[in-house]
């Protein structure tokens, strides 16, 4: 789990893109997660979508649009 948060945290802080099972995850695409997760993240991925929901603030997650909008944050800076 610790290398899922460390990449979440990346995104946040970094606006870093992720992997494609945590870029579904974000986008809030249910099947697209469970289809190119691992064993052992389609066992945790209660516990990834509780984190974000608890840690990660609202704009950056929810929808493609919010992940796609979040990314593009780093280059307007």
């Amino acid at each position: 789990m610790q290398e899922i948060i460390e990449s979440l945290d990346r995104y946040v802080q970094h606006h870093c893109p992720t992997g494609g099972f945590l870029r579904a995850v974000l986008e809030n695409d249910l099947l697209g997660a469970c289809e190119r997760a691992d064993d052992i993240n389609r066992y945790r991925l209660r516990e990834i979508v509780r984190y974000c929901y608890n840690k990660l603030p609202a704009g950056c997650w929810g929808s493609k649009q919010r992940v796609k909008d979040w990314l593009n944050k780093e280059d307007q800076k």
